[in-house]
């Protein structure tokens, strides 16, 4: 029998992945989620520093972590993300 790899839940749609790293890093940067669009780059659009992405990393592994059993960033990953966008197309991408 397979290693159980999901945990009860509905699966994450993108608009929903899409909200939950806005959300968490609107927190994060102490702004308005208004203030952060999809196609924001990190460092020049949100002034977001190597630790705000750490904090978001970590924010969006703890939330999944509920939802899908292991769900991680790879370290080798993380200097690709460099938008929002980078980061929502990430985690589809892991969950797919």
């Amino acid at each position: 029998m397979p290693a159980e790899t999901h945990v009860e839940g509905s699966p994450i749609g993108r608009p929903e992945i899409l909200t939950l790293v806005k959300e968490r890093l609107a927190d994060i940067l102490e702004i308005d989620v208004t203030e952060v669009g999809e196609g924001d780059s990190f460092a020049d659009d949100l002034d977001a520093d190597s630790l705000a992405l750490i904090e978001l990393v970590e924010a969006i592994e703890e939330e999944l972590s509920e939802r899908t059993v292991g769900f991680r960033f790879e370290d080798e990953d993380l200097e690709d993300l460099r938008t929002v966008r980078d980061a929502v197309d990430y985690v589809v991408s892991r969950l797919g």
